[in-house]
């Protein structure tokens, strides 16, 4: 027995991004349908096309959702410091905290930069990202040391989240410390 379907449903197609950022999780970006999306997202097909041209406008609109959701965390964190030595622990934080460096997060970042790496249109999204997270950092670094500090950021993340054996935050505190002087 089918479920009744919901005529008035505002939140379906947050439900339809949402479940596409799962499937991408769950399957990789080359294992995605509609159908599965639709399916995870309790939605009918048809749902998926009133909302999306196809495709490539739902991955799109999906990685653009997920990029800002994290840019607004990662600005929130670093608004929480009022200068370099709180803007530094909030980096380890970053790195080591259970909020942004979870392995669902690690996984769709990187489902995002293997496609856009076929997809030039996207690297758009991840651009913009960069940017965000750079201008954050320039509230209490140079230019030059908050590129530094977002590529920093990118890789140590990774890392830590995979490592046998990730640096302590000891450790992540002391590269921070020759990175910015």
């Amino acid at each position: 027995m089918s479920k009744a379907p919901r005529r008035n449903d505002p939140s379906r197609r947050e439900r339809i991004l949402q479940a596409t950022l799962d499937m991408l999780v769950e399957h990789g970006i080359s294992h995605i349908t509609h159908r599965k999306i639709a399916e995870a997202a309790d939605v009918s097909l048809g749902s998926m096309t009133y909302y999306f041209d196809g495709i490539e406008s739902l991955l799109s609109e999906a990685f653009t959702q997920f990029a800002l959701q994290m840019s607004d965390e990662y600005r929130s964190r670093m608004e929480q410091a009022s200068n370099r030595t709180e803007a530094c622990e909030a980096i380890v934080d970053m790195i080591c905290g259970e909020k942004m460096a979870t392995s669902y997060n690690l996984q769709v970042m990187y489902q995002l930069y293997a496609y856009a790496n076929r997809n030039p249109a996207l690297k758009i999204i991840m651009q913009d990202w960069m940017c965000r997270s750079q201008q954050v950092l320039e509230t209490f670094f140079d230019p030059i040391t908050a590129r530094t500090l977002d590529a920093f950021i990118e890789g140590m993340t990774l890392h830590y989240v995979t490592d046998r054996h990730p640096l302590s935050r000891e450790d992540l505190s002391r590269m921070l410390a020759k990175i910015v002087g």
